[in-house]
């Protein structure tokens, strides 16, 4: 597997790549990651069973338009595909290290964020948020396309899982309208999975990476970057300064953040069930 992989990296960068060491890499809770190096250079490659070959497809597409966005720092895709049993994407090695810049995150981020789509609110294809699929059909209306594609769809995966809310789910829908009332998105570029163990620092100048990428409201990165312990107040001042949000954003990262919840309800079950209600009663007050 190993040999086909560097010779397809060799071909997409025309110049010979054989691995002569091979380090695993943790971190990840989807997919096995390792660092390939041969005596001048390193790719980082994460593989998963060859029938997930169309997730990695999905995220080569995505990081590489972040990456044509010139905004902020990708690690560039070099090719992914099957070999052996294993589907696999290879992609520039970045080290990380060193300072970190959260003013220059934001500001990076929030030009990334001003990066729209004419076609409206989704993506061209289907990607996944970890390994759920993730529905990104275009729609024209970011209400509708919240409550069927994000919203709607993590619903009904969690009742299959055994998720149950003493709210019922017109209710919940019926909340969400109010939340949109003078306020109308624009559809934004955005990373779609942005919690701190998406971003890294390569000399003080900040990388993102792992993305689900949509074009959406730019809030929902925000709200994301808050649901697990938050960055520092700089950033979150630095974006306000740049991109300015809307006071209204104090309710819906609330919203935003619901449909990670019951993602890693249907990921990984446990206590993130009882959250999630909790979160939907917060929601529906």
């Amino acid at each position: 597997m190993w040999a086909e992989i560097a010779e397809q990296i060799s071909q997409a960068t025309k110049e010979k790549f054989s691995v002569e060491h091979r380090q695993p890499l943790g971190g990840g809770s989807i997919n096995q990651a390792v660092c390939l190096i041969d005596r001048d250079r390193k790719f980082f490659v994460k593989t998963n069973a060859a029938a997930k070959v169309a997730m990695f497809e999905a995220e080569a597409i995505g990081l590489q338009q972040m990456y044509d966005t010139q905004t902020i720092r990708i690690p560039r895709p070099i090719c992914w595909g099957v070999a052996g049993n294993s589907a696999y994407i290879a992609m520039e090695w970045i080290a990380f290290g060193g300072q970190q810049d959260w003013d220059l995150l934001a500001r990076k981020l929030a030009a990334m964020h001003r990066i729209t789509s004419t076609q409206g609110f989704g993506w061209q294809q289907q990607n996944t948020i970890g390994s759920t699929p993730q529905i990104n059909t275009w729609t024209s209306d970011w209400v509708a396309f919240w409550l069927e594609h994000r919203l709607g769809y993590q619903l009904q995966l969690a009742k299959r899982r055994g998720f149950s809310c003493r709210i019922p789910d017109r209710q919940i829908f019926d909340a969400v309208p109010p939340l949109f009332e003078n306020y109308q998105p624009q559809p934004s570029m955005v990373h779609g999975d942005l919690w701190g163990g998406n971003v890294a620092f390569a000399q003080g100048e900040p990388v993102i990476f792992d993305p689900a990428l949509y074009f959406g409201d730019r809030e929902v990165d925000l709200a994301m970057t808050e649901l697990f312990g938050g960055f520092p107040s700089q950033f979150y001042q630095s974006y306000d300064r740049a991109f300015p949000l809307d006071a209204g954003y104090k309710q819906r990262k609330t919203l935003y953040n619901l449909y990670h919840i019951l993602n890693h309800f249907n990921l990984f079950g446990g206590g993130y069930g009882q959250q999630a209600s909790q979160t939907i009663e917060q929601i529906c007050r």
